[in-house]
């Protein structure tokens, strides 16, 4: 599931094994990625299942929104 903040999409249902560069790739091929974040347990450094990817434009972000949100990987 995806939610748009600005550029910026929160993205979370996301395997506790996804990483960075994996979250990146997912979402790539609906624009320009500029980052792509999973957060993080402080304690265990592994990744919470939820995370953010910023896009170049707002046109990219929403493109990837519709595509993405609700969709299972």
């Amino acid at each position: 599931m995806a939610k748009r903040l600005s550029s910026q999409l929160f993205v979370n249902r996301l395997s506790s094994f996804t990483n960075n560069e994996q979250l990146k790739r997912l979402f790539s091929p609906f624009g320009d990625v500029t980052e792509a974040r999973m957060v993080v347990d402080r304690i265990t450094q592994r990744p919470k299942g939820f995370g953010f990817v910023t896009y170049k434009s707002d046109v990219e972000a929403q493109k990837a929104l519709k595509a993405m949100n609700g969709r299972i990987t």
